[in-house]
């Protein structure tokens, strides 16, 4: 696989990428599931809900953080994780425009 050209799209269709990028693996998506329906949580919470290890899923908070659709808060020696709301409504808006804009008469 080759290297992406991102200096040829738009900041907003870089960052639209790397959020849509993220969400393509199914722990991920299990882990916003369980953010969104339980508001926050520590690592250690998702190990037990998830039955991945430990290390797994803290690789991928770290996919989520850097993609800004979670944020993390420093409890002690844990990170408490939730839903980033920036990077949440900015994906809603985005993806939200993008799909709303097809148009069904193709050919």
């Amino acid at each position: 696989m080759g290297i992406t050209r991102s200096d040829l799209f738009t900041p907003a269709q870089n960052r639209l990428a790397a959020m849509a990028k993220v969400l393509g693996h199914p722990a991920r998506i299990a882990i916003l599931q369980y953010l969104v329906k339980r508001g926050s949580c520590v690592n250690g919470s998702l190990v037990a809900e998830l039955g991945l290890a430990q290390a797994t899923i803290s690789q991928h908070l770290k996919e989520l953080k850097q993609a800004g659709l979670i944020q993390g808060t420093i409890e002690g020696t844990s990170i408490c994780y939730c839903i980033d709301p920036e990077g949440w409504e900015l994906l809603r808006k985005e993806l939200g425009k993008l799909l709303t804009s097809v148009s069904l008469n193709c050919c």
